[in-house]
């Protein structure tokens, strides 16, 4: 696999250049492009979810954005170390019913040598809100 640039160690410019990366990919809602990020090995937990390698991540984004529909993410790093980060984001969507929510979470990464995201740990609750108080 090619070098995912920037690489770790990160310095805070290179940090923040991986962040927004990661907000510009989550936010064209392309299960196949985001996926690219990742080993293919990744391991996460987002919510109640465990999910392992690449393919299931492309699954489960897949899952994601079929339900959280015109979905608008905003990143931002909250501390780095080496390879790791800490992400605080928020984002916004509707259901099928046309309910509004936004979300809430902190992730913590981590990166292998090349770049790719090896580890992606997701704690995030849920606000319904009007559409009228969206934010993103």
């Amino acid at each position: 696999m090619e070098p995912r640039y920037p690489l770790p160690p990160f310095t805070w410019e290179t940090a923040l250049q991986k962040v927004q990366a990661a907000e510009d990919a989550w936010n064209t809602r392309d299960p196949e492009k985001v996926s690219k990020a990742y080993t293919l090995t990744t391991e996460w937990r987002n919510r109640t979810e465990f999910i392992n390698g690449r393919e299931e991540v492309k699954e489960f984004l897949t899952r994601k954005w079929q339900k959280e529909l015109d979905y608008k993410l905003k990143k931002e790093l909250w501390g780095f170390r080496e390879n790791r980060m800490a992400v605080r984001f928020e984002y916004e969507w509707h259901d099928a019913d046309g309910q509004w929510y936004r979300s809430y979470g902190n992730e913590l990464w981590e990166f292998d040598e090349l770049g790719y995201m090896q580890k992606r740990f997701a704690s995030i609750n849920d606000l319904p809100i009007q559409e009228s108080d969206r934010k993103l």
